[in-house]
Protein backbone atom coordinates (compact mmCIF):
# COMPACT_ATOMS: atom_id res chain seq x y z
CA UNK A 1 0.00 0.00 0.00
CA UNK A 2 2.87 2.40 0.83
CA UNK A 3 4.58 1.66 -2.46
CA UNK A 4 1.32 2.20 -4.33
CA UNK A 5 0.82 5.54 -2.59
CA UNK A 6 4.38 6.64 -3.44
CA UNK A 7 3.79 5.65 -7.03
CA UNK A 8 0.56 7.68 -7.06
CA UNK A 9 2.34 10.73 -5.62
CA UNK A 10 5.18 10.31 -8.16
CA UNK A 11 2.70 9.98 -11.01
CA UNK A 12 0.83 13.11 -9.87
CA UNK A 13 4.12 15.01 -9.58
CA UNK A 14 5.09 14.00 -13.08
CA UNK A 15 1.71 15.16 -14.39
CA UNK A 16 2.06 18.49 -12.60
CA UNK A 17 5.58 18.83 -13.94
CA UNK A 18 4.38 18.03 -17.46
CA UNK A 19 1.52 20.52 -17.18
CA UNK A 20 3.95 23.11 -15.80
CA UNK A 21 6.42 22.54 -18.64
CA UNK A 22 3.64 22.70 -21.23
CA UNK A 23 2.34 25.92 -19.66
CA UNK A 24 5.83 27.43 -19.67
CA UNK A 25 6.32 26.33 -23.28
CA UNK A 26 2.96 27.84 -24.28
CA UNK A 27 3.82 31.10 -22.52
CA UNK A 28 7.25 31.26 -24.14
CA UNK A 29 5.79 30.42 -27.55
CA UNK A 30 3.07 33.03 -27.08
CA UNK A 31 5.65 35.63 -26.08
CA UNK A 32 7.78 34.78 -29.13
CA UNK A 33 4.73 35.05 -31.40
CA UNK A 34 3.67 38.34 -29.81
CA UNK A 35 7.20 39.68 -30.09
CA UNK A 36 7.37 38.59 -33.74
CA UNK A 37 4.00 40.22 -34.52
CA UNK A 38 4.98 43.45 -32.77
CA UNK A 39 8.35 43.39 -34.53
CA UNK A 40 6.72 42.85 -37.94
CA UNK A 41 4.19 45.61 -37.29
CA UNK A 42 6.97 47.93 -36.23
CA UNK A 43 9.04 46.94 -39.23
CA UNK A 44 6.10 47.42 -41.60
CA UNK A 45 5.31 50.80 -40.04
CA UNK A 46 8.90 51.94 -40.46
CA UNK A 47 8.87 50.68 -44.04
CA UNK A 48 5.60 52.46 -44.81
CA UNK A 49 6.88 55.62 -43.16
CA UNK A 50 10.02 55.41 -45.27
CA UNK A 51 7.99 54.90 -48.47
CA UNK A 52 5.72 57.77 -47.48
CA UNK A 53 8.67 60.05 -46.80
CA UNK A 54 10.30 59.08 -50.09
CA UNK A 55 7.04 59.74 -51.92
CA UNK A 56 6.62 63.11 -50.22
CA UNK A 57 10.22 63.96 -51.06
CA UNK A 58 9.68 63.00 -54.71
CA UNK A 59 6.48 65.06 -54.83
CA UNK A 60 8.24 68.06 -53.32
CA UNK A 61 11.12 67.67 -55.76
CA UNK A 62 8.66 67.41 -58.66
CA UNK A 63 6.76 70.47 -57.42
CA UNK A 64 10.01 72.41 -57.15
CA UNK A 65 11.04 71.23 -60.61
CA UNK A 66 7.64 72.18 -62.03
CA UNK A 67 7.78 75.62 -60.39
CA UNK A 68 11.29 76.14 -61.78
CA UNK A 69 10.17 75.11 -65.26
CA UNK A 70 7.15 77.42 -65.05
CA UNK A 71 9.33 80.34 -63.99
CA UNK A 72 11.75 79.59 -66.83
CA UNK A 73 8.90 79.46 -69.35
CA UNK A 74 7.50 82.70 -67.94
CA UNK A 75 10.90 84.39 -68.34
CA UNK A 76 11.15 83.15 -71.92
CA UNK A 77 7.63 84.43 -72.56
CA UNK A 78 8.57 87.85 -71.22
CA UNK A 79 11.72 87.90 -73.38
CA UNK A 80 9.72 86.97 -76.46
CA UNK A 81 7.02 89.55 -75.78
CA UNK A 82 9.15 92.44 -74.50
CA UNK A 83 12.41 92.06 -76.44
CA UNK A 84 11.88 89.98 -79.58
CA UNK A 85 8.37 91.38 -80.01
CA UNK A 86 9.61 94.96 -79.71
CA UNK A 87 12.44 94.32 -82.16
CA UNK A 88 10.01 92.86 -84.71
CA UNK A 89 7.64 95.78 -84.16
CA UNK A 90 10.49 98.24 -84.70
CA UNK A 91 11.59 96.41 -87.87
CA UNK A 92 8.01 96.44 -89.14
CA UNK A 93 7.71 100.17 -88.42
CA UNK A 94 11.02 100.94 -90.17
CA UNK A 95 9.93 98.90 -93.17
CA UNK A 96 6.65 100.84 -93.33
CA UNK A 97 8.57 104.13 -93.25
CA UNK A 98 10.89 102.88 -95.96
CA UNK A 99 7.94 101.85 -98.15
CA UNK A 100 6.64 105.42 -98.03
CA UNK A 101 9.95 106.72 -99.46
CA UNK A 102 10.14 104.50 -102.54
CA UNK A 103 8.24 104.39 -105.81
CA UNK A 104 5.08 102.36 -106.25
CA UNK A 105 6.72 99.66 -108.37
CA UNK A 106 9.25 98.97 -105.61
CA UNK A 107 6.57 98.99 -102.86
CA UNK A 108 5.17 95.72 -104.19
CA UNK A 109 8.49 94.05 -103.48
CA UNK A 110 8.10 94.91 -99.81
CA UNK A 111 4.72 93.17 -99.55
CA UNK A 112 5.94 89.63 -98.74
CA UNK A 113 8.51 90.92 -96.25
CA UNK A 114 5.90 93.07 -94.50
CA UNK A 115 3.48 90.15 -94.26
CA UNK A 116 6.23 87.84 -92.96
CA UNK A 117 7.20 90.35 -90.26
CA UNK A 118 3.56 90.90 -89.25
CA UNK A 119 2.89 87.17 -89.06
CA UNK A 120 6.12 86.60 -87.16
CA UNK A 121 5.18 89.27 -84.65
CA UNK A 122 1.72 87.74 -84.24
CA UNK A 123 3.19 84.27 -83.62
CA UNK A 124 5.74 85.57 -81.12
CA UNK A 125 3.01 87.28 -79.11
CA UNK A 126 0.77 84.21 -79.27
CA UNK A 127 3.62 81.93 -78.18
CA UNK A 128 4.61 84.25 -75.34
CA UNK A 129 1.07 83.96 -73.93
CA UNK A 130 1.20 80.15 -73.83
CA UNK A 131 4.50 80.26 -71.92
CA UNK A 132 3.26 82.57 -69.18
CA UNK A 133 1.28 80.73 -66.47
CA UNK A 134 -0.30 84.00 -65.27
CA UNK A 135 -1.84 84.47 -68.71
CA UNK A 136 -3.07 80.85 -68.72
CA UNK A 137 -4.73 81.32 -65.32
CA UNK A 138 -6.29 84.58 -66.47
CA UNK A 139 -7.62 83.10 -69.73
CA UNK A 140 -8.59 79.75 -68.22
CA UNK A 141 -7.79 76.19 -69.29
CA UNK A 142 -10.30 75.93 -72.13
CA UNK A 143 -9.50 79.29 -73.73
CA UNK A 144 -5.76 78.65 -73.47
CA UNK A 145 -6.15 75.38 -75.37
CA UNK A 146 -8.24 77.16 -78.01
CA UNK A 147 -5.53 79.80 -78.49
CA UNK A 148 -2.81 77.15 -78.75
CA UNK A 149 -4.77 75.16 -81.33
CA UNK A 150 -5.45 78.29 -83.38
CA UNK A 151 -1.74 79.08 -83.34
CA UNK A 152 -0.82 75.56 -84.46
CA UNK A 153 -3.45 75.61 -87.18
CA UNK A 154 -1.83 78.74 -88.61
CA UNK A 155 1.67 77.26 -88.71
CA UNK A 156 1.24 73.49 -89.09
CA UNK A 157 -2.12 71.70 -89.33
CA UNK A 158 -4.95 71.74 -91.84
CA UNK A 159 -7.32 71.57 -88.87
CA UNK A 160 -6.68 71.81 -85.13
CA UNK A 161 -10.01 71.76 -83.32
CA UNK A 162 -11.33 71.68 -79.76
CA UNK A 163 -14.47 69.71 -78.94
CA UNK A 164 -16.22 70.31 -75.60
CA UNK A 165 -18.76 67.89 -74.15
CA UNK A 166 -20.85 68.76 -71.08
CA UNK A 167 -21.04 71.90 -68.95
CA UNK A 168 -17.76 73.49 -67.93
CA UNK A 169 -16.64 72.66 -64.39
CA UNK A 170 -14.18 74.61 -62.26
CA UNK A 171 -10.96 72.84 -61.30
CA UNK A 172 -10.45 72.04 -57.62
CA UNK A 173 -7.01 73.67 -57.82
CA UNK A 174 -6.18 76.46 -60.27
CA UNK A 175 -2.56 75.33 -60.53
CA UNK A 176 -3.80 72.00 -61.90
CA UNK A 177 -5.07 73.88 -64.97
CA UNK A 178 -1.50 74.89 -65.76
CA UNK A 179 -0.15 71.37 -65.25
CA UNK A 180 -2.80 69.82 -67.51
CA UNK A 181 -2.18 72.51 -70.11
CA UNK A 182 1.58 71.80 -70.03
CA UNK A 183 0.92 68.07 -70.54
CA UNK A 184 -1.20 68.87 -73.59
CA UNK A 185 1.37 71.39 -74.78
CA UNK A 186 4.10 68.73 -74.59
CA UNK A 187 1.95 66.33 -76.61
CA UNK A 188 1.21 69.02 -79.22
CA UNK A 189 4.88 69.93 -79.45
CA UNK A 190 5.84 66.30 -80.09
CA UNK A 191 3.07 66.03 -82.68
CA UNK A 192 4.41 69.08 -84.53
CA UNK A 193 7.97 67.71 -84.51
CA UNK A 194 7.45 64.03 -85.25
CA UNK A 195 3.92 63.06 -86.31
CA UNK A 196 3.68 64.46 -89.87
CA UNK A 197 -0.02 64.84 -89.06
CA UNK A 198 -2.46 67.03 -90.96
CA UNK A 199 -5.28 67.17 -88.44
CA UNK A 200 -5.53 67.38 -84.68
CA UNK A 201 -8.49 67.08 -82.33
CA UNK A 202 -8.58 67.86 -78.60
CA UNK A 203 -11.67 66.83 -76.63
CA UNK A 204 -12.67 67.98 -73.14
CA UNK A 205 -15.49 65.93 -71.61
CA UNK A 206 -16.86 67.36 -68.36
CA UNK A 207 -18.31 64.57 -66.22
CA UNK A 208 -19.75 64.46 -62.70
CA UNK A 209 -16.61 63.08 -61.06
CA UNK A 210 -13.93 63.54 -63.71
CA UNK A 211 -12.74 65.71 -66.54
CA UNK A 212 -11.73 63.47 -69.43
CA UNK A 213 -9.25 65.08 -71.83
CA UNK A 214 -7.99 63.52 -75.04
CA UNK A 215 -5.76 64.74 -77.87
CA UNK A 216 -5.37 62.81 -81.11
CA UNK A 217 -3.49 63.41 -84.35
CA UNK A 218 -3.69 61.54 -87.66
CA UNK A 219 0.05 61.24 -88.14
CA UNK A 220 2.32 58.29 -88.86
CA UNK A 221 2.19 56.98 -85.28
CA UNK A 222 4.66 54.52 -83.77
CA UNK A 223 4.89 51.26 -81.86
CA UNK A 224 4.32 52.30 -78.26
CA UNK A 225 6.25 49.27 -76.94
CA UNK A 226 9.38 50.10 -78.92
CA UNK A 227 9.64 53.79 -78.18
CA UNK A 228 12.14 54.91 -75.56
CA UNK A 229 10.82 57.00 -72.68
CA UNK A 230 12.36 60.39 -73.32
CA UNK A 231 12.20 63.45 -71.11
CA UNK A 232 8.98 64.61 -72.78
CA UNK A 233 7.05 61.44 -71.98
CA UNK A 234 8.50 61.27 -68.47
CA UNK A 235 7.52 64.90 -67.84
CA UNK A 236 3.95 64.24 -68.97
CA UNK A 237 3.64 61.16 -66.74
CA UNK A 238 5.22 62.89 -63.73
CA UNK A 239 2.98 65.94 -64.04
CA UNK A 240 -0.11 63.73 -64.30
CA UNK A 241 0.89 61.77 -61.19
CA UNK A 242 1.48 65.02 -59.30
CA UNK A 243 -2.19 66.01 -59.64
CA UNK A 244 -3.61 62.49 -59.35
CA UNK A 245 -4.63 62.26 -63.01
CA UNK A 246 -4.61 59.02 -64.98
CA UNK A 247 -2.28 59.23 -67.97
CA UNK A 248 -2.34 57.01 -71.03
CA UNK A 249 -0.62 57.32 -74.41
CA UNK A 250 -1.71 55.07 -77.29
CA UNK A 251 -0.30 54.71 -80.77
CA UNK A 252 0.16 52.28 -83.64
CA UNK A 253 2.13 52.70 -86.86
CA UNK A 254 -0.04 54.52 -89.36
CA UNK A 255 -2.79 55.16 -86.78
CA UNK A 256 -1.63 58.40 -85.24
CA UNK A 257 -1.11 59.10 -81.54
CA UNK A 258 -3.73 59.62 -78.83
CA UNK A 259 -3.25 61.06 -75.37
CA UNK A 260 -5.87 60.37 -72.69
CA UNK A 261 -6.07 62.15 -69.33
CA UNK A 262 -8.62 61.53 -66.59
CA UNK A 263 -8.57 64.26 -63.98
CA UNK A 264 -10.57 63.53 -60.78
CA UNK A 265 -12.82 66.23 -59.37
Amino acid sequence: MVQTGEQAVSSASERYMLVYMIAVLVIITSLVIIFFIVFQKRKNKLLLDKIKQERLFEEEMLKAQTETQEQTLKNIGWELHDNIGQMLSFANMQLSILKMQVSNDIKEKFKDTTEALSNGLKEVRALSKTLNNDVILNLGFQKSITNELERLERIKYDTAALKVVGDRIEFKDKSHEIILFRILQEFLSNSVKYSEAKNLLVTIHYQSKHIAISAKDDGKGFNIEDVEKGSGLINMQSRAELIGARFELNSKPGKGVELELLYPL
